[in-house]
């Protein structure tokens, strides 16, 4: 993300910033990003010396931590409304886009042979679909010999952003799922579901139980070697969970097409789309109280946009199209201190 440098070059010299020393900080929640930015932090501390904690405790923790002043930014898989981050005083800015992707423990059924449809996925997920050998599942899969087993639904026990992303995508293909279930980071589920902290949790769970299936970020099924599925998607063709069809999911956006980040990825048309593409956002105080803190925030992030695309790439995440850096680069440099200085943050550093 070479390009965001001179963008904020040419912005943060225009503003005329207030210069703070580099401070140590602490971010928390999104486990879906969590293995990108314990990359990121190990090499920007490696390189500047500037430590980077990041607690893995899931999206609506963060948020929480965030809005109690007891971390210096939180990340969240979902997008807030402009208005929801006018009243808590916070900017959100996207950092990379990547996909969720359901995930089986199917004994005699090789990595990414099972193919499932919206339906299959909102009724096993509604508690409909009980069997693994359903109808439904058997007239998508004739390749397969499916076993008479039965399906445990696996979700996240915490406030989970990969889950607001999940059933964003589900409530988009059953108007009857949005009316039960809902979007949200917890979900009302019913009572034959199996719940696990975390996407690792998520993991470990599946991984011991026969005949289970979960979701969890791209980055974990690669970590893993986890049995992905492939998905029927907007286009009514089948598609594999990679950084080619995230991309293609991406294209078909305002992302791409306005730069309006606020959007969701899920259920965008083109034959290659994966149909639960989603991004990670990071949200930090527009009106800081401790300006040195969240300079070193912005600070780390700049860094990474500039030197951090190698590692994202390493675990098919995929960069911010150009229009979205150039709103990225408006919202870094729109944050104040209480007295309304801009801060300023380092570009050079490599």
């Amino acid at each position: 993300m070479k390009s965001i440098a001179l963008l904020l070059t040419c912005f943060l010299c225009a503003s005329a910033p207030v210069s703070f020393a580099a401070s140590d900080i602490t971010g928390a929640g999104s486990t879906a990003a969590a293995p990108l930015y314990i990359k990121w932090k190990a090499a920007y501390t490696g390189k500047i010396g500037n430590k980077v904690e990041y607690q893995s405790v899931g999206s609506s923790a963060g948020i929480k931590k965030m809005k109690e002043n007891s971390v210096d930014f939180a990340a969240s898989d979902a997008p807030m409304s402009l208005e929801e981050l006018k009243k808590i005083n916070m900017l959100a800015f996207p950092t990379v886009i990547s996909g969720v992707v359901p995930f089986v423990n199917l004994p005699g059924v090789r990595v990414g042979e099972l193919r499932l449809s919206a339906e299959i996925l909102v009724g096993i997920y509604s508690g409909k679909i009980t069997k693994w050998n359903d109808a439904l599942i058997e007239k998508e899969n004739p390749q397969l010999h499916l076993p008479n087993l039965t399906v445990v639904p696996l979700v996240r026990s915490d406030g989970s952003g990969t889950t607001f992303t999940f059933s964003d995508y589900l409530s988009r293909v059953s108007p009857e799922w949005k009316q039960k279930f809902g979007t949200n980071f917890t979900i009302a589920w019913p009572a034959n579901v199996v719940a696990a902290k975390g996407s690792s949790g998520m993991v470990d769970v599946l991984k011991k139980t026969p005949g289970s299936i979960g979701y969890t970020e791209y980055a974990y099924i690669i970590e893993n070697s986890l049995n992905y599925v492939q998905l029927k998607n907007h286009d009514g063709l089948y598609v594999k969970p990679n950084a080619a069809s995230f991309r293609v999911a991406l294209a078909n956006s305002g992302w791409t097409k306005t730069g309006q980040f606020e959007e969701m990825l899920t259920d965008k048309a083109g034959a290659g789309s994966w149909p639960i593409t989603g991004s990670t956002y990071i949200y930090v105080p527009r009106v800081t109280s401790q300006p040195e803190r969240t300079a070193s925030v912005l600070q780390f992030f700049t860094w990474a946009f500039m030197n951090g695309d190698l590692i994202a790439d390493s675990l098919d995440f995929i960069r911010l199209p150009d229009l979205v850096q150039a709103r990225v680069v408006h919202e870094i440099g729109s944050v104040v201190d209480t007295h309304g200085n801009k801060l300023h943050v380092e570009i050079g550093l490599n």
